[in-house]
C-alpha cells in the first residue's frame, strides 16, 4: 500500500516537471522586446487606415511600418478580373481621336491669319470718317417720273397726227419749212402742251443732274423742282418775247418766225428724247447713271449745234452776214446767259 503511494506521488512530479520544462523552452523561443522598444511603440501614433485599392490582378505592396516589419501582399488575380484588366490595358493602349477634327476651312483661315497683316494681333486700325448721312424717302421719284411720262403718253394718244407731223419736220428740214410749218402752227394748244412738256422734262433733268453730281444735300425737292421747271419757262418765254420784238423793231417779221419755229422744234424734240435719260438717272446705280448722264449731255450739245446750223441756213436766205458775227451772236446772246445762270443757280444752291 506504501509503495503504490510512493509510485503515484513520484509521477505526479514527473508530469509537473515536464509542463514547465516545456513552457520554458517556448518562451526562450520568442524574440526579447526591449523595454525601450515597448516605450516606442507605446508613443508610436496609430498609422491613418487608408481607403481601399481597387483590385486590378497586379501585386500591392503596403508601406513599411517600421524597419523592422515589412509586409507584402499579393493578389491572386481571379479569372473574371483578368478579363477586366486586359479591356482596361486595350483600352488604354487605343489612340485617341480629337474631338473637333481639323477641316479645309480652318487650314485655310489658319494660312489666312499666318499671311494677311489686318489678321495678325498688333494689326494696323484704320477708322471711317465719313459722316453718315440721314436716310431720304425717295418713294415720291417714283411718281414723279410715272406722272411725266403719263403726261407724254396722254399727249402722243391724244394728238397722234401732230406727232408724226413733228417728227418729219425735224428730219426733213427743207419739207419743214415750206408744208410742215403752216400745219403745225394750226394746232396751237397741242404745240403749247409740248412746249410746257419740255420745260417740265428739262426741270426734271437739271434736277436729277444736281442730284447725281451731288450739288445738293439739304435742298427741299418740293420746292427745288418746281422752282426749275418755271426757270426753263421763264428763260425760254423771255427769249420769245425778245425775238419777236426784235422782229418788229428791225422790220424781219418772217425772219423771226422761222427761228423761233426751228428753236420750239428743237426744244419738243429735246423734251421727249430726255426721258429714257430721266428713268436711268432716277433708278438706276450710280455708275450707269453717270455713263448715261455723259451720253445725254451729248446728245444735248449735238441737238443745240444742230439748231445753230439749221437757223443758219435759214438766216441766210435773209440777211447777209458773215460767219464771224454769226458766233459772235451765239457766243454773246445764247451761251453767256446760260453760263451766268447756271452760275447763279450753283451759288444759290451750294454757297461755293
Amino acid at each position: 500500500m506504501l509503495v503504490r503511494n510512493g509510485l503515484f506521488l513520484l509521477w505526479l512530479f514527473i508530469f509537473s516537471s515536464l509542463g514547465l520544462y516545456a513552457q520554458d523552452s517556448t518562451n526562450n523561443s520568442a524574440p526579447k522586446v526591449s523595454s525601450v522598444q515597448q516605450d516606442t511603440a507605446k508613443r508610436r501614433p496609430a498609422a491613418p487606415k487608408k481607403k481601399p485599392v481597387a483590385d486590378t490582378g497586379r501585386v500591392a505592396v503596403k508601406p513599411r511600418p517600421d524597419n523592422n516589419a515589412v509586409t507584402t501582399t499579393a493578389a491572386v488575380p481571379k479569372p473574371a478580373d483578368t478579363a477586366k484588366t486586359a479591356a482596361t490595358d486595350t483600352l488604354l493602349q487605343q489612340p485617341k481621336v480629337p474631338l473637333h477634327q481639323e477641316t479645309a476651312y480652318d487650314i485655310f483661315m489658319r494660312n489666312l491669319a499666318a499671311k494677311n497683316m489686318y489678321l495678325h494681333p498688333g494689326k494696323p486700325r484704320y477708322f471711317d470718317l465719313n459722316v453718315v448721312r440721314p436716310y431720304k424717302d425717295l418713294d415720291w421719284l417714283v411718281y414723279l417720273i410715272g406722272g411725266v411720262i403719263l403726261l407724254l403718253g396722254v399727249i402722243r394718244l391724244a394728238y397722234l397726227k401732230y406727232f408724226s407731223d413733228l417728227f418729219r419736220a425735224f428730219l426733213n428740214p427743207t419739207l419743214s419749212q415750206r408744208q410742215l410749218k403752216d400745219q403745225l402752227s394750226q394746232s396751237p394748244f397741242p404745240n403749247f402742251l409740248l412746249n410746257a412738256f419740255f420745260s417740265v422734262s428739262l426741270g426734271v433733268y437739271l434736277y436729277l443732274l444736281m442730284y447725281r453730281q451731288q450739288y445738293i444735300f439739304n435742298a427741299d425737292a418740293w420746292l427745288l423742282i418746281p422752282g426749275l421747271i418755271l426757270l426753263v419757262a421763264l428763260i425760254y418765254g423771255i427769249k420769245h418775247v425778245v425775238l419777236r420784238f426784235c422782229g418788229w423793231l428791225f422790220g424781219n417779221n418772217d425772219l423771226a418766225d422761222a427761228y423761233i419755229f426751228i428753236l420750239n422744234l428743237i426744244n419738243k424734240v429735246l423734251g421727249i428724247l430726255l426721258v429714257p435719260f430721266l428713268v436711268i438717272l432716277a433708278f438706276c446705280q450710280p455708275e450707269i447713271a453717270r455713263a448715261f448722264l455723259y451720253i445725254s449731255l451729248f446728245f444735248i450739245v449735238l441737238l443745240i449745234g444742230y439748231r445753230y446750223v439749221r437757223s443758219y441756213s435759214v438766216i441766210k436766205q435773209y440777211l447777209s452776214f458773215s460767219r464771224l458775227h454769226f458766233f459772235l451772236y451765239l457766243c454773246a446772246f445764247e451761251v453767256a446767259p446760260v453760263l451766268l445762270l447756271t452760275k447763279v443757280l450753283l451759288i444759290w444752291l451750294t454757297g461755293n
